[in-house]
Order: C-alpha cells, then structure tokens, then sequence
C-alpha cells in the first residue's frame, strides 16, 4: 500500500529528490566521503550554499541588498531572536494577532519590549491589511502569512511604508509568488516546503543589520552570520544540501507562478468537498489557506473516525492541531495532485458512508 503523508510538520520529499540524496549521502560525487561528513569550513560545502543562494534569489527575483542566512533550528526560534536583533533604541514593535502561531510570536517578543498588537482575527477571517493601525516609530512590523493550526492565509501582502516589514512565512515559503521587495525581513523553516528540519532561512535587508542589542549571542546575531557567511557556528550543513536539492527541483517546475497554481488547484479540489456538506470549514473563504486544509466533522467521534479510517486506506498525518482539533490536510509544494486526489475520493466515500 502506497503512503501518502499529509503532514502538516516535515512535509514530502518528491521521489527524484530522494534519490538523489540517497546518492549523497552514499557518496559526495567521488570525494569518498558521505554529505553528511562534509566539514562546514570546506570548499564542497561552500559550493552547496553558494548554489541554494543562487536558485533561492532567483526563484525570489531577490533585489540587491539583501543578505539569506542559513541558520539553526525553526522558526519559533526567531520569535525572540527578532527583537533581539530589530528593537534597537525604539520603544515598541507591531504585532498582527492573526491565530495560533503569531500568538506564540508575540508572547516571545514580550519579554524584550512594548509589544503592541495592531490587529487581529477572529479565528475565521483575517484583519485586512489595510486597516492594520500600523505605527510610524515601531522598530518593526510582524506578521504571520499563513497560519497552519488555523487554516488562515493572507490572499494579499501588505504595502510597504517606512517601518520595516517583518514576516513569519515559515508555511507558504515559495508556494506563491511574493513580492519580496516590499519586505524587509522574511523567514521560514525548512520542514514544510524546503526538506529537512533544522535550518531556518532568514532574508534580511542590510539595512535592518547592527541593531541587535548588547549581549545577543553571537550565533543569534544577523549582522554577525551575514558577515560570516552563515558561518558563526555550524550550520545544518545537511539540511542546507536538502534544501539546495528541493530549490533545484522546485525551478525545474516552472518555479514560483507554477507552484501557486497547482497549490490552488489542489487546495480548490479539497474545499469542494468541504463545501459539500457534511464536513465544516471554520476559515472564511476569503481567507482558507492554499496549503492547510482545516475542516471538522459533525462530531468529535467522526474527526477521530476519520483518521483513523483514512490511515487504513494509506492517507497519513490527517489529525489536525492539538490546540485546534478536527482534521487538517497539509498541501506543500511535494504533496501531488494524485495524492490530493486520493484523499479528496476518500473524503466523498467517508461522507457517503458516515454522513
């Protein structure tokens, strides 16, 4: 039987993928040793950072000026890292309380300053962007793009002003086209749409290095990392030859553009199912999300039901957020038409049978 992995955590790893690293890790093209024995400092190393740079900034259009480190750990990482590199003398930062993760971000921002929470959602929508009471002396503004627990994505980005932007894009991280321009700090972990866990991406502007306050971490220090290459300390040096594998493989699909029209289409054959009656999406539509499917049953017992039944028929990691309940479908860029297609089949035998 076939598995099919809807996981909302690590997602898929395409087939092809796979096996080239298998072959890497077997083997670094001759060297006689493993990728995962490549030493950080060494030239083989360098050259598999230097190539993910290069398709990163240019699936992005990424103008000049700004610096992508490669970092340790994920994203909740960078919850407080942020502050601690971008609240420099000002006396406060933006907050936009959009669900479940940007609320884990704000309660780590706390501790190191006046954090203010300029709009906020109500579990089913999402503030519009335009009507966030954005200050003009924050030291930043945060947002989350798409909240995974939530089902929630914002359909439009913010327009820049004079305060940076800052966004958490840990989830739709190149599953869409962006317009990276009018960001001044974006970062994503890689288990969703980039391979392994342990590295975080981080794209700052130069004009946001040198802020961090007295007594950061040298490793936790943007200015530092950019300066060292991403080098301070050891970077996830295996992760990072992951993640340079899936960005080749993402431009030879048709890059940015190709990948949010077939998230759409998958995510599209999802909602009419849920759409249909019987099952329950709390996000309105005009701000579902393309990747995180969030739907609940008409009762807790067919939720647990459901998973459990769909795991026998090989469709795997359905059960949604503890905090949340019910059932979430996760569609990263990995995640093939096939698969949704498999699962949206058994979604309409499940309501036929159980409804």
């Amino acid at each position: 039987m076939q598995v099919l992995s809807f996981a909302s955590a690590c997602s898929k790893i395409p087939d092809d993928v796979l096996v080239t690293l298998r072959a890497d890790v077997a083997e670094w093209q001759g060297s006689g040793l493993s990728a995962l024995e490549l030493p950080f400092t060494g030239k083989a190393f360098a050259d598999i950072k230097a190539l993910a740079e290069h398709d990163l900034r240019a699936l992005l259009d990424l103008p000049d000026g700004y610096h992508i480190l490669f970092l340790q750990g994920g994203a909740s990482a960078q919850f407080a890292f942020l502050p601690m590199n971008l609240l420099g003398n000002a006396s406060h930062c933006d907050y936009v309380d959009s669900g479940h993760w940007s609320r884990r971000a704000i309660a780590a921002a706390q501790p190191y300053g006046d954090v203010r929470v300029i709009a906020a959602g109500d579990g089913h929508t999402l503030p519009d962007p335009e009507e966030w009471d954005r200050s003009p002396d924050a030291a930043y503004c945060h947002y989350t793009t798409n909240e995974t627990a939530d089902g929630l994505q914002f359909q439009t980005f913010p327009e820049a002003v004079d305060v940076p932007l800052v966004a958490d894009m840990t989830a739709d991280f190149l599953t869409r086209s962006i317009p990276v321009e009018r960001f001044d700090l974006i970062y994503a972990s890689a288990q969703k749409n980039l391979g392994a866990a342990g590295l975080t991406l981080v794209i700052v502007h130069q004009s946001l290095l040198g802020r961090a306050r007295r007594g950061t971490p040298a490793p936790f220090d943007y200015r530092r990392q950019a300066d060292a290459k991403s080098r301070v300390n050891t970077p996830p040096t295996f992760a990072v030859l992951v993640a340079s594998r899936m960005l080749a493989w993402l431009r030879t699909q048709g890059g940015l553009a190709a990948a949010q029209a077939r998230n759409e289409a998958k995510s599209a054959k999802i909602y009419a199912e849920i759409d249909g009656s019987f099952y329950r999406c709390p996000a309105s539509p005009s701000c579902r999300s393309s990747i995180n499917a969030c739907f609940h049953l008409p009762d807790p017992a067919l939720d647990l039901m459901f998973v459990e039944e769909a795991q026998v028929q090989g469709l795997y990691h359905l059960r949604g957020h503890p905090d949340v309940g019910g059932v979430r479908a996760s569609l990263y860029n990995a995640v093939s038409e096939t698969a949704v297609d498999t699962l949206a089949s058994f979604m309409s035998d499940f309501k036929r049978r159980r409804g």
